[in-house]
């Protein structure tokens, strides 16, 4: 245990610390959406039917595999 934290978790931290100062967020100004505008639309069709396809076919597959063990 006391390897672990002197070679991996000491250094991290120490990393950590010292890139803290450099790393700042977006000003007040950074032009964002403004209050009133409509928000974007964005679409969830494409992407989100491949997924639900892709665990059908998964967890068809695994029942099938069990069936086959059992």
């Amino acid at each position: 245990m006391k390897s672990f934290l002197l070679t991996r978790l000491l250094p991290a931290f120490t990393l950590v610390l010292a890139f803290a100062g450099t790393v700042l967020a977006q000003g007040p100004g950074s032009g964002g959406p403004t209050p009133g505008t409509p928000a974007a639309e964005v679409p969830l069709d494409g992407g989100a039917s491949l997924l639900l396809a892709g665990g059908v076919a998964y967890g068809l597959k695994r029942l099938r595999d069990r069936r086959k063990k059992a």
